[in-house]
Parts: structure tokens; sequence; C-alpha cells
């Protein structure tokens, strides 16, 4: 019997956060965005469709609050939440907050220009701020 496994590429370009009721919450390693990705924690599933409609249910809860307690946290001008796939096939969404001034804007984040990875530091008290609205949360 398959597990659950996160995709090598999702793995190497995140890191952890926790989980919530049904997916994996990674912080993506690009200092430029607030950005977290939510990764279902189901076997072999790419697409949406692909999960029951309780799970479909659950993933919309997930994805909205905890796009709703970032744009509060990072005092966000837009909200992106999206579901690409093109290169990285397991189902994930990705959360990221916008702003009006940032390096994209109003440009989608994908594929414009090169990531910033987190320092130490800001890693540490990104990670820290978003577990702690992650303990938070409740479905």
């Amino acid at each position: 019997m398959k597990t659950f496994e996160l995709d090598p590429r999702l793995e190497a370009d995140t890191l952890p956060l926790g989980d919530l009721p049904l997916c994996r919450v990674l912080l993506m390693n690009d200092a430029r965005y607030p950005w977290v990705i939510l990764v279902p924690r189901a076997v072999a599933v790419s697409e949406v469709f692909e999960l029951s409609q309780e799970n479909q249910t659950q993933l919309w809860r997930e994805a909205t609050a905890l796009g709703t307690m970032m744009k509060e946290a990072f005092h966000g001008d837009k909200l992106n939440i999206a579901t690409l796939g093109n290169v990285v096939s397991q189902l994930h969404i990705h959360v990221v907050v916008r702003y009006q001034e940032d390096a994209s804007w109003p440009a989608p984040v994908w594929g414009n220009g090169d990531p910033v990875p987190y320092d130490l530091s800001l890693q540490g008290e990104r990670r820290a701020q978003l577990i702690a609205q992650l303990e938070g949360l409740t479905f």
C-alpha cells in the first residue's frame, strides 16, 4: 500500500511548517512574498476533482482560513490562491500574499524573477509567525 510522499521538487523549494487536518503546510523559500503551499496528504492525486467531496471541501476550508490569516497578518493588498501543477503534478495549492509594490505586481509570481531564499534570521521569524498562526486555526 502506498503512503503519502511529498514531491521532491516541493521538498527542495520549501520549508516545513506543519500539518492541518488534510494538508501538509510548507513555506515557499522565496522571501519576496509571504507564500505558503498546501499539499493534501493523499496518494497519487494531481487534480482537485480526484479528492472526495469531503476532502475538496476541507481543502477549500484550509486554503481560505490560511489565506485570511495570512492576508491579515502580513497586511497584504491582495491574496492569490491557485493550483497550477504544470511543473509539479502532485496536487498543491499556492497561497500568496501580494502587495501593489511587490517585485511581480500585478503579474503572477510564478516564473517572474528569481527566488530570493530566506536568510536564517528571517526564515526563523517567518516560520515562527506562521506556525503560531496555524495553531490558532480551527476547522
